[in-house]
């Protein structure tokens, strides 16, 4: 097994999520905040390159206006990030559209990325499927993301439900999902995360759904 070299990711942790319409519910933040900065901590003390990303809205958009503090990084990240942290402002879900990052990663010869923020049902999914185009792996900390309640003229789910899925999916073909703590033994150990496939999810999935 190849020594990955990793990047830790942190997509949007704006304020913005922390209340208002997009206030991540689960997990709640409270709980991901802290995981996110323990990745944040594990990253720096590893050596890890660290990656900040925010999202831009337009002028006057009611999330992500630069104009407003819902803009700003949350300071428990803030007040972690040096200044050789690589900074990164984006107007798609994914992290890669319309920004240097792909390149950054390549000129630092990053061949993993860990993601960790929000939200789960929309960059952080967009940022892992486009992922394996650049040929890049992925790692999901599962606790330290978070989703919202999805309600649209489809149906709706409930955020426990919407992040819960989510992470089955991504696991079973586009990242090595895994709780901060287990993230953090691989990078101590300076080895992999575990990773499923869509395959072995599929017989899995059947065997289960037999079962019911």
């Amino acid at each position: 097994m190849t020594t990955p070299r990793r990047a830790l990711i942190l997509v949007d942790v704006q304020q913005d999520y922390f209340a208002g319409p997009l206030e991540v519910q689960f997990p709640p933040h409270a709980q991901s905040l802290p995981r996110i900065t323990a990745a944040i901590d594990a990253a720096r003390k590893a050596g890890i390159p660290i990656v900040a990303v925010q999202h831009r809205g337009g002028d006057g958009s009611p999330v992500f206006d630069p104009a407003t503090a819902g803009f700003d990084l949350h300071p428990e990240v803030e007040s972690r990030l040096d200044a050789d942290a690589k900074r990164v402002t984006k107007e798609y879900g994914t992290v890669f559209g319309g920004t240097d990052l792909l390149a950054w990663l390549r000129a630092h010869a990053i061949d993993t990325i860990s993601l960790v923020g929000y939200m789960t049902n929309n960059c952080i999914l967009a940022s892992a499927a486009e992922a394996e185009t650049h040929g890049l792996t992925v790692e999901v900390l599962s606790d330290a993301t978070g989703a919202i309640h999805l309600a649209n003229a489809v149906g709706f789910a409930d955020a426990q439900t919407v992040h819960a899925t989510l992470m089955t999916l991504l696991h079973s073909n586009f990242a090595a999902v895994a709780p901060t703590s287990r993230w953090l033994r691989a990078v101590a150990d300076d080895v992999a995360l575990d990773r499923d496939n869509l395959v072995q999810s599929a017989r899995a999935g059947a065997e289960r759904a037999r079962q019911r």
